[in-house]
């Protein structure tokens, strides 16, 4: 069983994260800069078994999508093109920076460390992943 990579993308940075291979834990991986983060994901899907990968998808409070959307709909686009097997998923993102503050707060991040955005980033994507992997279990 490979591994799940979330992505919450932004236009300046990219939080990652990722499953453990039995896909039970999601795990915070990293940040990168949005201009990097092809020649990451080229690099990580080399090394690691992946078998799908979670995209977050920005939604305004009304369901309509946010000004955001275009720039994650080239990405997906343009990650399809390059790896056409592997399956990508669009999954709700709204609330995840809330979320992802009250974590590092609740957290115990000291204050100076929690000014550190590519921080929430990661903690927004592991957000994301951990809602997907919760909407697919079976009872």
């Amino acid at each position: 069983m490979g591994r799940i990579l979330a992505i919450d993308y932004g236009r300046k940075r990219t939080g990652i994260a990722v499953t453990d291979t039995l896909q039970l834990i999601a795990n915070g991986l990293t940040t990168v800069p949005t201009a990097m983060l092809q020649t990451f994901l080229d690099d990580y899907l080399g090394r690691e078994p992946v078998e799908r990968i979670v995209v977050g998808l920005p939604r305004q409070m009304d369901g309509r999508p946010s000004e955001t959307m275009p720039y994650i709909d080239a990405f997906v686009r343009a990650f399809r093109q390059r790896h056409p097997d592997l399956p990508v998923d669009l999954f709700d993102e709204r609330f995840t920076s809330v979320l992802a503050h009250q974590a590092v707060i609740s957290g115990g991040v000291k204050k100076k460390d929690r000014q550190n955005k590519a921080l929430y980033d990661e903690v927004s994507a592991t957000i994301i992943l951990q809602g997907y992997m919760e909407s697919k279990k079976t009872i």
